[in-house]
């Protein structure tokens, strides 16, 4: 089934390319979270319009991403969790309380489902994340996770 994606799609694409994907990938995953809609000739126009729009933000923010990147990795972020006895935490650090915790430290503000955490962050200490700033800049955080 071939799809215009509404939004980024990790693994899959950004918001206007014309996607194929598995029948129900889509009608299962794809169209009820609105990620994407079905492609149709009238479509194209809509294609056009989210690439228009996107090239246009690429270029006002390809330079803030990089200072915001520089940001980024300058500094660790530091995330205040409740563990147990041996620095095992009670659940796991997501991206959402790392996203907060980046604004909280005066970073910039960064959506949560533009952070990937290679593994779940459930003890003590010094993990890494990667954020999604920009199409072609990436930014490597550390986040440290101290006790409460």
């Amino acid at each position: 089934m071939k799809l215009i994606l509404t939004q980024p799609v990790s693994g899959l694409g950004v918001a206007g390319d014309v996607v194929d994907v598995k029948d129900g990938y889509a009608r299962n995953y794809l169209l009820p979270r609105k990620f994407g809609t079905p492609w149709t000739k009238g479509g194209q126009k809509q294609v056009e319009a989210i690439t228009k729009a996107r090239a246009s933000k690429a270029q006002h923010t390809s330079e803030q991403a990089a200072s915001a990147k520089a940001r980024l990795e300058s500094e660790p972020v530091i995330v205040t969790e409740r563990a147990g006895t041996g620095g095992r935490l009670f659940g796991a650090v997501t991206s959402a309380e790392i996203a907060h915790a980046i604004h909280d430290a005066g970073g910039p503000e960064v959506d949560r489902r533009r952070i990937e955490v290679p593994s779940p962050i459930r003890s003590v200490g010094e993990h890494t994340a990667h954020v999604r700033l920009h199409d072609d800049v990436q930014a490597t955080v550390t986040v440290q996770v101290v006790s409460a």
